[in-house]
């Protein structure tokens, strides 16, 4: 698996204010959704185009459209919705796919209780949004989930991550034969005892929607 920290002044400024835990939810919101239009450009360096020739108001030009299938996001439910309007921004014509899964918080084990993806992903790039990868267990089952129905290329974006998450991500996938690259604006010191990144954010899904009792 490729890792890649986004390095921006832009990205490190959002991101600040983030952690920050007097930024009220609508904030939040708005900063998360910036943030990830900015490592949306960092995560869709590969994705694939085709050339295509177009007239010019002077001459003909050649240039490249995205290819078909089209990409697939799909966000993990909850707070990957918060994910969701930044990275359409810059990928509009992308279909999008929906993945709810939860911890339990007692295992620390991913739990999925709905999914809304197309039967057959063969030869899809897929970009898999998840606000935090601490544990990693989610997103690591979000991966085989998608892998198994096709897709053959996946990226994971993420506002932080921890390096408990990223080296079980890196041991669960290293036989899964399918290309997989971590985009995230920070890699935070570690976890703590209730799985948690340190210094990270909180929970991001509270932080997003407030807290549902």
């Amino acid at each position: 698996m490729q890792v890649h920290v986004a390095d921006h002044p832009l990205i490190s400024h959002k991101l600040t204010l983030l952690r920050d835990e007097t930024t009220d939810s609508p904030t939040f919101r708005r900063l998360a959704d910036e943030l990830v239009t900015l490592l949306a450009y960092e995560a869709t360096r590969e994705v694939r185009v085709e050339p295509i020739d177009v007239k010019t108001p002077v001459a003909m030009a050649r240039g490249v459209r995205l290819s078909d299938p089209r990409p697939l996001v799909v966000p993990i439910l909850r707070a990957g919705l918060g994910m969701l309007e930044g990275m359409q921004r810059l990928l509009p014509t992308a279909e999008v796919g929906f993945l709810g899964m939860v911890r339990n918080e007692e295992t620390f084990d991913p739990v999925t209780y709905a999914e809304r993806l197309p039967d057959d992903l063969t030869g899809r790039q897929c970009y898999v949004l998840d606000p935090m990868l601490a544990t990693g267990g989610s997103l690591a089952a979000a991966i085989h989930f998608l892998v198994k129905r096709g897709a053959d290329h996946i990226t994971a974006v993420t506002l932080l991550a921890a390096p408990e998450g990223v080296a079980r991500i890196e041991a669960e996938l290293e036989s899964i034969g399918v290309p997989v690259t971590l985009v995230t604006a920070g890699l935070d010191e570690r976890l703590n005892e209730l799985g948690y990144i340190v210094p990270g954010l909180g929970d991001a899904g509270d932080r997003l929607y407030g807290v549902v009792g």
